[in-house]
C-alpha cells in the first residue's frame, strides 16, 4: 500500500542534484509540497519550476550551507519562527573525500563531519517533538553500504556513514511503539555528482542510478512498519552482510585493495 503524503511538508538537504532531486520527484509524484535546502539556489529554482510544471507542487526554497556546526539547529530554528511544519525529513546532504586520511584538509573534514552528522542529527532532532505529539512522520537518513565497514582511503566518509546507520536504528528502537517512522537508506555506488567532490569517477563495482536508488527507498517507506534500513541493490545487500560476516582484517584488506584500485591520479 502506498504512503499517503498528498499536502505534507517534505524537507530534503542536498536537494540541488542526485539522490536529494530524485527524492523530491518521487514526493512531488505524491502529491507532497517540499522545503528544498541546498547551496546552489539556482538549481532548487530549477528544480521548483520543473516540480510546479510536473506535478503542481508547491516548493518552498532555502539556499543554506549546511556543513559547518550547528546549521542544522540554525535552519529548523528559522522555519519554526516562520510556523512552518514539517511532517517528513530527507537528511540527504553529505560529502566524502578519497584521500588517506594524513592528506586531508583538516577544515574540510570539520566541514565533512559537520554535514554528514551534526546537520543530520539536529535537523532529526528538531522535528520529532511535533511528529511524535501528531502521531505521524518520518525521518529518513542517507547512510550508505560504507557504513557497514571500515574503508581505508574513505575513512572519515565511511565512519560518518556508520554513525548515520547505528544513529537511525537507535531511532528506530525508540519509535517503534509510535506511527513515527525512522529509517536509514544505504546505497551503494550511485550515479551522482558525489563522486566529483570526492576526487575520483567511480568507487568499486557497477553503479546503480539515482531514480533506482529512490525507488527502493520510497517502497521501503510504503511498508506499514518500515525496517530501521534498507540496503539498494542486491549485490550491495550481499556486500555489506558478507562484511558482516567476514574476518575484520580481511575486510579492511579487501577494501583497501578496491579503494587504492580507483585513487584519484
Amino acid at each position: 500500500m502506498l504512503r499517503e503524503y498528498a499536502g505534507k511538508l517534505v524537507l530534503i538537504t542536498g536537494a540541488s542534484s542526485g539522490l536529494g532531486a530524485e527524492f523530491a520527484r518521487a514526493f512531488a509524484a505524491r502529491g507532497a509540497r517540499l522545503l528544498l535546502v541546498a547551496r546552489r539556489e539556482e538549481r532548487l529554482e530549477q528544480l521548483a519550476a520543473e516540480l510546479r510544471e510536473a506535478h503542481d507542487t508547491e516548493s518552498i526554497i532555502i539556499a543554506k550551507d549546511l556543513q559547518v556546526w550547528r546549521a542544522g539547529a540554525d535552519l529548523a530554528s528559522e522555519l519554526q519562527r516562520r510556523g512552518i511544519r514539517v511532517d517528513v525529513v530527507v537528511n540527504n546532504a553529505g560529502f566524502g573525500m578519497h584521500q588517506a586520511v594524513v592528506n586531508e584538509d583538516p577544515n574540510k573534514v570539520a566541514d565533512e563531519i559537520a554535514l554528514n552528522i551534526g546537520t543530520l542529527v539536529d535537523l532529526s532532532r528538531a522535528f520529532l517533538p511535533g511528529m511524535i505529539q501528531r502521531n505521524d512522520g518520518v525521518i529518513l537518513n542517507v547512510a550508505s553500504t560504507a557504513a557497514f565497514q571500515s574503508l581505508p582511503y574513505l575513512a572519515v566518509y565511511a565512519a560518518t556513514k556508520s554513525f548515520v546507520l547505528s544513529f537511525t536504528e537507535g531511532l528506530w528502537g525508540e519509535l517503534e511503539q509510535t506511527n513515527v517512522h525512522a529509517i536509514a537508506l544505504c546505497p551503494g555506488p550511485t550515479k551522482t555528482e558525489f563522486f566529483d567532490r570526492a576526487g575520483t569517477d567511480k568507487i568499486g563495482g557497477p553503479m546503480q542510478t539515482a531514480p533506482e536508488v529512490v525507488r527502493v527507498a520510497m517502497k521501503a517507506l510504503d511498508r506499514r512498519r518500515p525496517a530501521p534500513f534498507v540496503i539498494s541493490g542486491r549485490t550491495n545487500w550481499w556486500g555489506a552482510f558478507a562484511s558482516r560476516l567476514a574476518p575484520r582484517k580481511s575486510v579492511i584488506r579487501l577494501g583497501r585493495k578496491i579503494m587504492q584500485a580507483n585513487r584519484p591520479q
